[in-house]
């Protein structure tokens, strides 16, 4: 059996550096000095300057979630469990639509029943990024979905699609038409189909066995990017985006009334397989592959994202990289033991 490495069984070797701060760190996705496969203006999603995308989850992103990402040079995927009407009404909320320029933003559309006919309304609504957002990307119904939708809209739109474990499946998703795959099966934190299916791959392994990818669809690591420490090693691992849920949610943007009680506000956060996310989008629950909970409230989400971009910018700066692609090109990893845990965090005791 093949061993595969999780985000905390590595870490990236420091390299001498001449970055003198870490404000000269270009976060951009695409790269104009970057001539490596993947970089190429993709249509939909122009001019990203940070690789932070925002989950289609009904507790993550929302319009005003999705503003804020966009703001800052990324942008999010507007869940598909709402009718196609209020989807739309979210996508009109985040874009500017005039005749120079749109927001970054896509929508979910899923790939049996009425996905077709949503994604025809979303598209006159303005959209040109599609996400295909089912568990299992390598799946015969993603294959028609991505073909259809490229059959109506050709090179117009981006597709996106997902979630994959291994290189052979980003390999049938690329040639399939997806412009832009999620990596990563079972790694989110409200995710339980590891424990439902006994089916995944580490998504630091998964990204970079797709890292060797010779098609030119972006890689996105989906699942279990906790802090900016991990987002560093996706990136130097080969992944182009980084889709987050956890990180993102429990704002002030965030969708979701607040509870306030004794210990403080909080927010729901949940799994879009979890019980009662099936349970208020579907009006029953077939197989449940997340949980729920409640999470403190972080304040603006403005805060958490200048926090999580600095970080990645210094740890950038620690491998002597100005850029992602340098960062990849210049990543050493070592392997660590399961003392390294928590060696890595904090651990000094109070003397008094």
């Amino acid at each position: 059996m093949q061993r595969m490495l999780c985000f905390d069984d590595v870490l990236i070797v420091p390299q001498y550096s001449e970055i003198e701060s870490r404000a000269q760190v270009d976060l951009s996705v695409y790269d104009p000095e970057d001539h490596s496969k993947r970089y190429s203006l993709a249509p939909g999603l122009r001019g990203l300057t940070c690789p932070i995308v925002g989950a289609p989850m009904d507790t993550v992103v929302g319009a005003e979630a999705a503003r804020v990402l966009d703001t800052n040079g990324g942008f999010s995927v507007l869940h598909r469990y709402t009718s196609p009407n209020d989807q739309c009404t979210e996508l009109y909320k985040v874009s500017l639509y005039d005749e120079d320029e749109t927001s970054n933003v896509a929508c979910a559309v899923g790939t049996t029943g009425d996905y077709m006919s949503r994604a025809s309304d979303l598209y006159v609504c303005g959209c040109r990024a599609f996400c295909i957002d089912v568990a299992h990307g390598h799946h015969v119904n993603v294959r028609r979905a991505v073909s259809a939708l490229r059959d109506r809209y050709g090179d117009s739109v981006h597709i996106m699609a997902g979630n994959v474990a291994t290189l052979e499946a980003f390999n049938d998703l690329a040639d399939w038409g997806c412009d832009s795959i999620r990596v990563g099966v079972g790694g989110g934190s409200v995710c339980t189909t590891r424990i439902q299916t006994g089916h995944g791959v580490p998504t630091f392994q998964s990204v970079l066995d797709c890292s060797k990818s010779d098609r030119r669809a972006l890689i996105i690591a989906d699942g279990g990017i906790r802090n900016s420490g991990d987002a560093v090693k996706a990136l130097a691992a080969g992944a182009d985006l980084l889709m987050l849920g956890s990180v993102l949610a429990g704002h002030d943007e965030s969708p979701g009334d607040t509870v306030v009680n004794k210990a403080g506000r909080y927010k729901a956060f949940r799994g879009m397989a979890s019980r009662s996310a099936q349970e208020d989008w579907f009006g029953h629950v077939g197989g449940v592959e997340g949980v729920s909970t409640m999470i403190k409230c972080k304040g603006p989400l403005q805060t958490t994202l200048d926090s999580f971009l600095a970080g990645m910018r210094s740890g950038l700066s620690y491998s002597g990289a100005d850029k992602i692609y340098k960062l990849r090109a210049a990543a050493k990893f070592v392997t660590v033991t399961s003392n390294a845990v928590s060696e890595n965090r904090p651990h000094v005791f109070s003397q008094i």
